[in-house]
Formats: C-alpha cells, structure tokens, sequence
C-alpha cells in the first residue's frame, strides 16, 4: 500500500547543502528524522529512524528527543516504537487554510460534489507529482483514498496528464522521461512515447481520461487548474467505479463539469 499512499518527487532533497552558507544543518536533518515516517507502514525503531534518514545514531536520538518534548513525534502505544506526532498536523492545517488556490478550489468543488456525487479530489502540482490537497468522498472509499497528503504520479493518472498537456511539451516529456514508470494494473501504459500521445489527447480535449490505469475498476477525468502565466499549479480528479459507469457515460457526465469547475478556480485567482 505505500507504493500507492506516496509517490516521490522526481529530484532528491538535499539535506545538507553544504555549499549554502545560509543553509540550517541541524533542521536540514530534523526534516530527515520526520522524512523517515515516509515509506513507513508501522512504528519505527530507533535505529530504523537513523538509517531511514542516513543519519548515526547518536544524532538521531538526540533529534527524536527533541521532537517527541515538541509533539512532533510521539511512541506508539506498545512503547516499542516512534510514530509521527498529532502537532504536525497544525502545519497541515495552516497550508490548507492559507494556500491561496485551495482557498479558491475548496467552493468550487464542494459545488462539484454536489453535483456529480461521484469522488471529487483537488491535487497541487510538484515536479513528476500530484499532492491531493482536497478529498471529497463517494459512496466507496478505501482508507488511503480519503487521505490529504496522498500523492500520485502524473504519468499515469488523470490529473496528472492534464497537468502535463498544460505544459510545453519538451518539459512533459522530460518530466514523463524521469518518472519512474510502475505498472500499478495491468493497464498502466509506461511507455513514454504511448503516455505522450495521451497527454496530446488531453491538450486537444482540454481534459485527461484515465481507465482501469492507476486504480483497478476506476475511471477518472482530469482537468489542469493553471495560474495565470499559464502554467499548472494543480488538478481537478473527478472518479467513479467502472461497476457503476461506462467509461463513455462517464466522460459526457464528468467532463464538463470538471471543465467548468476547473474554470472557474482559475478564473478565480
């Protein structure tokens, strides 16, 4: 399941940048303890944390210390273990209430919901990734599914191609290049070549088609939601179950109200 709750960003953080005089070390490798819990599916021992973040031991205590009088990390309830603090999600909550776009997104698709009653989920663009910033459920859900924080990759999802078909198409397809292309189904097209002639698809059409590609039994529509320089700052996601909707049913439907919402946001801003 984590392959599915995280998708990473396509350049490593460099957390030491010792070539930056203005550069922090010491946050540089409190954000590497907190950036442990990333692939985690459980508690993490200590010595787990310290190699997760490359750190030694000796370091990785004294931060986690830290951490835990703060609130930021906290021991799991068998006490054999560290899990990510409750206060971290203050940090969440101050980007959501302050991030100008999800301010703009959060009416439209609460109107979107209502109207389509099928998952409508708001994403922020980051490099060869999409970070779901809004979740608004259906009637089915799986845990990860509900999830703010959740990240996708834009080669292979709805969003993510109508992100990519809003950018010029040497910058798609070098992102398309240095993604690291998983077959999450049976249908995931990994080819850059085949995943570049969708993206054209989507520029022609204005919005992406995704079936049975990320999620197995799904199909999605994507709409890039652009700034005004014309570059992507996130997606509209609206998704229903292939049990319930033809792929063609559900296009007429979806895409254009995720057309109109995806419009309306950016003529918001």
């Amino acid at each position: 399941m984590s392959s599915i709750l995280r998708a990473d960003p396509a350049t490593a953080i460099n957390f030491q940048a010792e070539d930056d005089p203005l550069f922090v070390r010491a946050a540089g490798r409190t954000m590497q303890v907190l950036g442990a819990f990333h692939h985690a599916n459980g508690p993490l021992s200590l010595s787990e944390i310290a190699k997760r973040a490359a750190i030694d031991r000796s370091a990785a205590q004294r931060l986690i210390h830290t951490l835990m009088t703060l609130g930021y990390i906290r021991r799991s309830a068998d006490n054999r273990g560290y899990l990510p603090g409750i206060r971290l999600l203050d940090h969440t909550l101050d980007l959501l209430r302050l991030d100008p776009v999800v301010q703009k997104a959060t009416p439209v698709l609460l109107e979107l919901r209502k109207n389509i009653r099928e998952r409508v989920d708001f994403s922020l663009y980051d490099q060869t990734r999409l970070i779901y910033a809004l979740r608004m459920q259906s009637k089915r859900e799986t845990f990860y599914a509900t999830l703010v924080g959740h990240s996708v990759p834009v080669y292979c999802t709805a969003g993510g191609r109508a992100v990519l078909a809003s950018l010029p198409e040497d910058d798609a397809r070098d992102i398309v290049m240095h993604s690291a292309h998983h077959a999450y189904t049976s249908k995931t097209e990994t080819d850059p070549d085949a995943i570049m002639a969708l993206v054209a698809k989507a520029g022609s059409d204005g919005y992406a088609v995704v079936i049975d590609e990320f999620v197995q039994g799904e199909v999605a529509i994507g709409v890039a939601v652009t700034g005004r320089d014309g570059l992507p700052l996130g997606a509209i996601h609206v998704a229903g179950s292939l049990s319930e909707w033809t792929p063609e049913d559900f296009e007429r439907l979806a895409a254009p109200l995720a057309t109109e919402a995806a419009r309306a946001i950016i003529g918001s801003l």
